[in-house]
């Protein structure tokens, strides 16, 4: 999405890659037919993953070829930018390398927040114990020297800040939630792509929820399939279809959802669980041809889910809980795209239980009355990829003119 505006803010952009034969994920040449014509892309080889398999991550098994590339190309052509998305997180030592040895800005892009607790973090010697030290040492090391750090939201990179508040002086940060882009839906029409996790169901609301699950999100969806459970009666009309929500991008039995479900006697009866992640156009082509969209969020309150605008995009009403301090809840409300049951953290998770009946049935209304015509897009032209993209030329022309 960047790619295809950046030139309109007077920016070419150059995309550094591992190739293609080096993943270990499915590939998705559908993807590929979302770029633009002209963009040019620069592939490395990267060492390939070892039996037993001892390094998975992308970003350490091409670090050295990624680094080689990129030094020669700053070098020979001149590049102005280095702009860094994580994860994976261990190429942002990429930038303070490169900042090194060729004098060139670089920023950082926190998709994810790299220093994090989550569920296992503070069992010692254990592995995501091991990983949150690894991440504790390498982060200053990384964002250093850094000119500009960005996030999804401000609540990804705050944490950054608090962490060395040396870079708060001099270096730009920006909030730039990932955007829509209304081109993708357009394409997923000229394909003719078909679904093919689930069939419409006459009579039947049928939900979908897109995308991994965060650790934290776990306590909310609990409560959701409690209330679920204890009015079932209520819920009779209800589907939802969780869509790569798995414990690992490949793996189709990998269950998350499914174990939660039938320990409420819910699994399909209402909840349905794919756990591989599908293509992002497959994942378009199932929004389109469910009833509604399913947004959950997590204790967190920076967590602002950028699935929700997708879902706005998809022409269809959202049923949404999320922490009340997701800047999600107000747009949705202003804009008029769905139903929000609203909650303040994990101490008001019980919330969630006691009112999910009432917030069902006033989605149902809601749903009844939804015209997209009438939502108010007011609230969403921010968030399209174009507009995102503006923060981030304007927020690369503020890192490349401070001293």
């Amino acid at each position: 999405m960047f790619a295809q505006h950046l030139p309109s803010f007077d920016w070419n952009p150059i995309i550094l890659a591992v190739h293609e034969d080096f993943y270990e994920e499915k590939l998705d040449w559908n993807l590929h037919q979302l770029l633009p014509s002209q963009l040019r892309i620069e592939k490395v080889n990267a060492f390939k993953t070892t039996k037993p398999r001892l390094i998975g991550d992308i970003g350490l098994r091409g670090f050295f070829q990624l680094y080689k590339r990129a030094k020669q190309l700053i070098e020979d052509e001149h590049i102005d930018f280095l702009h860094i998305p994580v994860p994976s997180f261990y190429v942002s030592l990429l930038g303070r390398w490169l900042h090194h040895s060729t004098g060139i800005k670089y920023g950082i892009d926190y998709i994810d927040p790299w220093v994090h607790r989550f569920p296992g973090s503070d069992k010692i010697f254990s592995r995501h114990w091991f990983t949150t030290q690894i991440a504790k040492f390498l982060e200053p090391i990384a964002v250093k020297k850094a000119s500009l750090i960005t996030g999804v939201a401000e609540g990804y990179y705050k944490g950054v800040q608090d962490r060395n508040p040396d870079l708060v002086e001099k270096c730009v940060f920006a909030a730039m939630p990932y955007g829509g882009e209304r081109a993708d839906h357009d394409k997923v029409e000229s394909m003719h792509l078909k679904t093919y996790l689930f069939e419409k169901k006459p009579g039947k609301i049928q939900l979908v929820y897109a995308g991994a699950m965060l650790p934290k999100a776990y306590a909310p969806l609990d409560r959701v399939f409690t209330a679920i459970a204890n009015y079932l009666d209520i819920f009779t009309d209800l589907e939802i279809h969780f869509i790569g929500t798995g414990n690992s991008a490949n793996f189709a039995t990998g269950f998350n959802i499914k174990p939660i479900a039938q320990k409420y006697g819910l699994w399909q009866r209402v909840i349905f669980e794919y756990p591989a992640r599908i293509p992002y156009l497959d994942v378009l082509v199932h929004l389109n041809a469910a009833t509604g969209v399913f947004i959950l969020g997590s204790t967190e309150p920076h967590y602002t889910p950028s699935k929700v605008y997708q879902g706005v995009l998809s022409k269809k009403p959202i049923w949404a809980v999320l922490h009340a301090q997701s800047t999600a809840c107000a747009v949705l409300a202003q804009a008029g795209a769905g139903v929000v049951l609203e909650f303040d953290g994990e101490a008001d998770l019980d919330k969630i239980s006691k009112t999910l009946r009432g917030s069902w049935q006033a989605y149902q209304n809601f749903s009844l009355q939804y015209d997209f015509p009438k939502v108010n897009k007011t609230e969403f032209k921010k968030y399209s990829a174009e507009n995102v993209t503006a923060i981030l030329a304007e927020s690369i022309e503020k890192a490349s003119a401070m001293q």
